[in-house]
Formats: structure tokens, C-alpha cells, sequence
């Protein structure tokens, strides 16, 4: 998957419209049904797929003005809002996350080429990272609405490159494992291996599901044979 932002925002277009798409055929009652997320309905994650498009237009703002714009007032800010929105009807909350969809989509649009290269202190490095970052939640979190998206919908691409991702800045508390996806010449490890380090081998999209939390493992394989490792949690 390509790093440039321009590009990558194309594919946030697309998994966007895919997820409205989606919503469009739900029933109305599905707003308050559990999501795959414990404690969140689908009205939580729906709510907060649209305050964190406004979030990453805060940051592209930022680094296009220099006006420091934080992605949110607070944790609390952000945690309240979610709360506070999870209960609308479903066709409100399309609309929201369309028009939300649409300000980042301008606000990526307005920024001239040296202001992708803008660092922030937190949360992202920098500005270029941030379609991929919001790409990233769009296809996780449509997962995560569970209702028939799974990770198997997912481009290779986007699998390979969340699953390098993990890979390349794990939890703390993540054990060592060697990871062998599928039609991947090299593999991809996590810690430090050593002689009876398993080896994780299976679809890469699956790969990358079960380290995301997304996905039991089921469909992967282990070598030398035993029980998958416990991936830790992530995001």
C-alpha cells in the first residue's frame, strides 16, 4: 500500500462509501443493538467514526495553518461526545459521518505538499500518516459495527500494511512470535525470537485480524505445533 496521502485517500473514500452503503440497508432498531466492541452499541462506534473524522480535519488543519488544533479538547471531550451521540436515529447518524467524512476529505484536499510533512508532539508523527490512520478506523471499525463486514472483506494491502504496523510498534507486554503470512517473502517478527519462538503462519489478513483483536486465529497455523501465544491487546 502506498504512503502517499493523496493516494490513500482515495481509499478512504472508498471504504466510506462502502460502510454508508452498508448502514443504508440496516434496520433503523440496529442503532442500539450491541457492536463487537464490549460496552459499545453500534450507535458508539458509528458516533465515534464521525468525531474522529472531525479529529484528524482538527490535525490536517493544524499542520496546513500552524494554528495548533488539537484532534480533541480532551479524553473526556471525546469520550462524552460519543456518549452523547450514540443514541440518534440511524438515518441522523449517517448523514452525520458523511458530512464528517466530506470535511476531512476537503480539509485533505486544501493541504499544499509541504504540509504533509508537518510532525505533531502526539498521536500521529506526522501529517502524512493521518489518512492512513483514518483509513485504519474506517475498515476496523466497520468490522467492529458486526453486521456481516469481517476482516476477510479487507484488501490485501491494508491487511499487510496494519499488520506490519502492530508488528512494528507492539504493546509492551506482547510476546515474541516470528509471523509468516501468506505469499510474503520475508517474515515479519515481534520482540526478539529465539530458538523455540513460534511461528505464526496463515492468510495475512487473518494474520493481521487476530493481532488487531478482530479474528480467534482459527485459520492459522503454529510451528513447532502448540496453542497460538496470546497476541496483546492492541489500540
Amino acid at each position: 500500500m502506498t504512503i502517499d496521502p493523496l493516494v490513500l485517500m482515495t481509499d478512504v473514500d472508498q471504504a466510506t462509501e462502502t460502510l454508508l452503503r452498508a448502514l443504508e440497508e440496516l434496520d433503523g432498531a440496529v442503532i442500539g443493538e450491541p457492536s463487537a466492541l464490549p460496552g459499545w452499541t453500534v450507535g458508539h462506534v458509528l458516533t465515534h467514526l464521525a468525531r474522529n473524522a472531525e479529529a484528524y480535519t482538527n490535525l490536517l488543519i493544524w499542520a496546513r495553518t500552524g494554528a495548533e488544533t488539537p484532534a480533541y479538547a480532551s479524553r473526556e471531550a471525546r469520550d462524552a461526545a460519543i456518549e452523547e451521540g450514540a443514541g440518534r436515529p440511524l438515518a441522523e447518524q449517517i448523514a452525520d459521518l458523511r458530512a464528517a467524512h466530506e470535511r476531512f476529505a476537503d480539509a485533505a484536499a486544501a493541504m499544499p505538499a509541504a504540509a504533509w510533512t508537518f510532525r505533531y508532539p502526539s498521536i500521529v508523527p506526522s501529517a502524512a500518516v493521518v489518512p492512513w490512520a483514518r483509513l485504519r478506523e474506517v475498515e476496523v471499525h466497520h468490522v467492529d459495527l458486526g453486521r456481516g463486514y469481517t476482516p476477510a472483506d479487507w484488501s490485501d494491502a491494508f491487511a499487510l500494511r496494519l499488520l506490519r504496523e502492530i508488528a512494528g510498534d507492539p504493546p509492551a507486554s506482547a510476546p515474541a512470535m516470528v509471523l509468516r503470512p501468506a505469499g510474503v517473502e520475508h517474515p515479519i517478527t515481534i520482540g526478539t525470537p529465539a530458538g523455540n519462538t513460534p511461528a505464526i503462519g496463515g492468510p495475512t489478513r487473518s494474520i493481521a485480524a487476530w493481532l488487531a483483536g478482530r479474528a480467534d486465529g482459527a485459520d492459522l497455523t503454529v510451528s513447532p505445533d502448540g496453542e497460538l501465544p496470546q497476541p496483546a491487546r492492541w489500540k
